[in-house]
């Protein structure tokens, strides 16, 4: 066993890996054509059972960093040397291949990079957002090594309450037909709780589960865990579906699957509490037989090239097991068989080159971090 290795958070990882890649299966299920498409209610109905538990997953890799970095250890040109290298380089190299594989007229790609991931890398925005709150971790590790746990609950109450916000921005949006949302304007994105709010959170509570919450019986987790999960479910399912037109096919631009999104958002009430949950559960995987040296451990480690990576598999692997499931599966059921034979084809190929590709001597690392 590899020296201060938290065993629990490879479990973690490798599963919140796979939700991203079933997130992103059931994407081309009410999204195409560059806006919103839902074939037929049976479509729009599985999307929301099954995509809606999965939307922890961002906020629970967040956790894990948080769990293992924060506050620093090191010195903060260590804890940025380290953090920067391993991930920026592969996401340099990443964002090259898929304007290359994923071309854009005029190369336009190219023109993007400076400025933003292209077009067909949009899971890429999780990597800018990682790095800003690494560049806040130095920052904040001195105020949290001082706070107490009240002081740090209190941050907690406030910040969970920032999770309501995109629903009251909804709400202002239909009451005043305004997005703005205290102190916010078209010349002001710098709200009241702007600066408190968003995925800071989420490294506040890993540190406050370590720090404060102890070792919790399976009968207690569950009892605490499984309440959080069905409400969280719940809200996430129930925003999703009643943003949602019933009169199918639906054909719409892409602002209302942004619209419908809005109880899906990670930094959301709903997805505030599955995070709980799922992260409570998971805690208690602590075994560290077979399973876990074979196949746990080495797809935790390429976790972060598997995520760099899968939408070029993925694209591939829908466009062959979505015809056969619709050719020969009810229409009722085609939609759940298809999400998770696409999930699983590309989550198994992606961990396997991501492995082989870490083992390549002085490049590995490079491409897959």
């Amino acid at each position: 066993m590899e020296k201060d290795r938290v065993v629990f958070l490879d479990y973690l990882r490798v599963i919140a890996c796979f939700m991203v890649v079933l997130i992103h299966s059931t994407e081309p299920f009410y999204l195409g054509d560059g806006g919103t498409l839902i074939a037929n209610k049976a479509d729009a109905f599985w999307v929301t059972l099954i995509n809606s538990p999965l939307r922890a997953c961002v906020p629970l890799f967040v956790m894990a960093s948080s769990y293992l970095l924060f506050p620093l250890k090191t010195s903060t040109a260590a804890f940025f040397k380290r953090r920067f290298t391993r991930i920026v380089f592969p996401l340099i190299i990443w964002l090259l291949v898929y304007s290359v594989v994923f071309p854009a007229g005029d190369g336009a790609n190219f023109i993007k990079l400076p400025f933003n991931f292209p077009m067909a890398a949009g899971h890429l925005w999780f990597v800018y957002m990682l790095l800003g709150v690494y560049l806040l971790m130095p920052l904040l590790s001195p105020w949290i090594e001082k706070v107490n746990k009240r002081e740090e609950r209190i941050f907690l109450i406030v910040w969970a309450f920032t999770t309501l916000i995109p629903f009251f921005r909804q709400m202002s949006v239909s009451l005043t037909g305004s997005w703005a949302f205290w102190g916010e304007a078209n010349w002001n994105e710098f709200g009241t709780f702007y600066y408190i709010s968003g995925f800071i959170g989420y490294i506040v509570l890993g540190h406050y589960i370590k720090t404060y919450v102890g070792a919790i019986s399976w009968h207690k987790t569950l009892a605490i865990s499984i309440p959080l999960l069905l409400v969280g479910w719940c809200i996430c399912a129930g925003g999703f579906w009643v943003m949602m037109p019933k009169e199918f096919p639906v054909s719409d631009a892409i602002k209302l699957a942004v619209d419908m999104e809005t109880s899906w958002r990670y930094c959301s009430l709903g997805v505030l509490m599955m995070t709980i949950g799922y992260f409570l559960i998971i805690r208690n995987f602590n075994s560290e037989g077979r399973l876990y040296y074979r196949i746990v451990l080495p797809v935790s480690k390429a976790s972060y090239g598997v995520y760099l990576m899968h939408i070029i598999l993925l694209v591939y692997a829908i466009g062959w097991v979505r015809p056969v499931c619709e050719t020969y599966l009810n229409p009722n059921i085609s939609a759940p068989v298809c999400f998770f034979g696409t999930a699983i084809i590309t989550y198994c190929a992606s961990c396997v080159i991501s492995i082989l590709i870490s083992k390549l001597p002085r490049v590995g690392r490079l491409l897959v971090g």
